[in-house]
């Protein structure tokens, strides 16, 4: 699966890089979303750099394994680490969005990104938005693009207090985000566990294998008993650890199927099946279908 990176952008959205553009450094940077799409097919891939997006109209989004449809005004999260592409299905796509690096995001704040619930692994990425939450985060990136075009000495430190006024004004209208409030050993057991989970994916290459595939492989990770761990699985979540690790799996396994061109053995050796044949049965035990079945509905 490709990894789209800043320069790719510039050079097959833009057809220029700008002069000022350096890979290498802290990187902003703001459009509408017209001036860039022009009906042709968006490539699923990872990017190696964050993006922003408020995009109206009647549009589908595929971000890892979810396919979602809006109709309507949505503001949206992408990481680094998942994924993603959406396509119009009205031909009616207008918006903003901007685009930066970790550097520039971190060298003017003492936030971290992975703390911050839509950027997250498995975290909210799409907030709906009514009329006048549009209006205000629309507010906030025509200030963006006046100011990205400005010859203002401190214009980047301008645009990171924009930025981070467009994520805490999506935070503060989504009142249902949990910020990760740990209140007891069986939640921060919990949480560990999907870090240790989340962190070997994605899957990028048919090289890359994911290991750790057993509660007891987990469970010595963390330096607690298996049966401490699965008690704290299950009163947390209300699932054994098994079947969230076979969730997960599942989950990349249809990525994998969906968005790469590798064969089944390739994908089975990747998630750590020994034989194609033991990783048939459990796609299809999760999912009633065969791996091929899957890949060509």
């Amino acid at each position: 699966m490709e990894t789209e990176s800043l320069q790719e952008f510039y050079e097959h959205k833009r057809q220029q890089i700008p002069a000022n553009f350096n890979k290498g450094a802290g990187h902003f940077n703001v459009f509408r979303l017209e001036d860039c799409h022009h009906g042709s097919p968006i490539n699923y891939a990872r990017r190696d750099y964050y993006k922003i997006t408020l995009i109206r109209g009647n549009n589908r989004y595929h971000y890892a394994d979810k396919s979602i449809e809006v109709n309507g005004v949505s503001l949206i999260f992408f990481n680094p680490q998942v994924p993603y592409t959406w396509e119009s299905l009205d031909g009616n796509m207008t918006g903003f969005f901007c685009i930066f690096t970790p550097d520039f995001f971190t060298e003017k704040s003492r936030t971290a990104l992975a703390d911050l619930p839509m950027f997250a692994i498995g975290g909210k990425p799409s907030y709906v938005l009514n009329e006048p939450q549009d209006d205000a985060m629309s507010e906030i990136f025509e200030k963006m693009l006046t100011e990205i075009n400005s010859d203002y000495t401190f214009k980047y430190d301008l645009l990171h207090s924009y930025l981070l006024e467009l994520i805490h004004l999506a935070l503060k209208n989504e009142a249902s985000v949990s910020l990760y409030d740990h209140p007891n050993a069986s939640t921060r057991i919990t949480a560990v566990f999907n870090e240790l989970l989340e962190r070997q994916f994605p899957i990028e290459t048919p090289a890359q294998r994911f290991t750790m595939r057993s509660a007891a492989d987990f469970a010595e990770s963390l330096s607690v008993h298996v049966n401490h761990l699965n008690r704290a699985i299950k009163t947390t979540t209300g699932k054994t650890t098994t079947t969230l690790i076979g969730e997960r799996l599942v989950a990349e396994a249809k990525a994998l199927l969906k968005h790469t061109d590798w064969n089944i053995a390739e994908i089975s050796n990747s998630l750590g099946f020994e034989e194609a044949s033991h990783f048939n049965n459990f796609f299809k035990k999760q999912t009633s279908q065969t791996p091929t079945n899957f890949r060509i509905v």
